[in-house]
């Protein structure tokens, strides 16, 4: 697939010192949605705002559809869409009335037909001509995306965008979010909700203490990384774990009513194994429950133990 950013040895140290960013290397394929996860302070905001040209990287090369974003900015910039955390819209202004005019600001020609369609799939059609003041949390998060979509963008980031949004909410937005991978559009989502990644993603990165420590598609992370449980629910209990499951990854549960094994993609011979000798050996068991860890499971242990940089320091410019 074709990519359309480019990111070699990106970096970024302030002037205290602090190196949010260290040596970052990234290719975003045309028209997927990637996923870029991490703690707070990790690097996910400077990253994107650094793509965006809100902030001058210390080191490093962007490139946005091959354009460079700092010999080539308005070009590149003008390719991108951008969703931010926080709410920054002008309250007086209307609904219509700011999108038409981010749309300007890019240099775009007025076009009622797309900017009212922009509205009706963001449900904000019938709030067109509605203060944004008088608005709630949600539909002024709507307004914010309407803006970053009306110059009809190649890229479009969010920045958290479904941060105090209900989940209702939240599920039409990763709906639309759909339909403009769909329609072309490559989208970059950083998040706190991991199920959000899980559900939406077609590729997960993961960044901590300003360090890409993976990359991957999604599918091929679960498989790699994810565990798999078999709960063996016994129909006596055991007083401890019998010397001759030695050699299988299995445990006895507190009160010894069930055995776990847990297992990689790599494993699953071990379950007939296991099986094989509880027969062997006259356990008899009245439920198998097997599940699989989530991406959240897999995030906290790609993490663990790794430093975390300070919430404060994506900040300072």
């Amino acid at each position: 697939m074709e990519p359309i950013i480019r990111i070699r040895g990106l970096t970024k140290t302030y002037q205290s010192g602090f190196s949010a960013l260290k040596g970052v290397d990234l290719t975003i394929n045309r028209g997927e949605i990637f996923a870029l996860l991490g703690p707070n302070g990790a690097g996910k905001t400077t990253l994107i705002s650094i793509v965006c040209g809100i902030v001058n990287p210390t080191g490093g090369e962007v490139r946005v559809d091959g354009h460079d974003i700092q010999r080539d900015y308005r070009r590149a910039r003008s390719l991108i869409g951008l969703v931010p955390q926080e709410l920054t819209n002008n309250m007086f202004d209307t609904v219509w009335a700011t999108v038409n005019l981010s749309r300007g600001l890019f240099g775009k020609p007025p076009n009622k037909p797309l900017v009212e369609q922009t509205l009706r799939d963001l449900s904000l059609w019938d709030k067109r001509d509605e203060r944004i003041m008088n608005l709630s949390g949600g539909m002024k998060r709507r307004v914010l995306i309407a803006k970053a979509l009306s110059h009809e963008p190649a890229v479009l980031f969010l920045d958290e965008p479904t941060a105090g949004v209900d989940v209702a909410l939240r599920r039409d937005m990763w709906e639309m979010v759909r339909k403009l991978r769909d329609s072309g559009v490559t989208i970059i989502l950083t998040t706190h909700y991991i199920e959000e990644a899980e559900e939406m993603a077609d590729r997960i990165g993961v960044i901590t203490g300003g360090e890409l420590v993976l990359v991957e598609e999604k599918a091929t992370l679960m498989r790699k990384l994810g565990t798999r449980q078999l709960t063996v629910h016994l129909q006596q209990p055991l007083a401890a774990l019998p010397e001759w499951l030695g050699g299988l990854p299995v445990q006895l549960s507190e009160n010894g009513h069930a055995l776990v094994y847990s297992f990689g993609e790599q494993e699953q011979n071990g379950v007939a194994e296991l099986l094989r000798r509880l027969d062997q050996h006259g356990i008899e068991f009245k439920d198998l429950h097997s599940s699989q860890s989530s991406l959240e499971d897999i995030f906290v242990s790609l993490v663990h133990g790794r430093g975390r940089g300070a919430d404060s320091a994506e900040a300072p410019q």
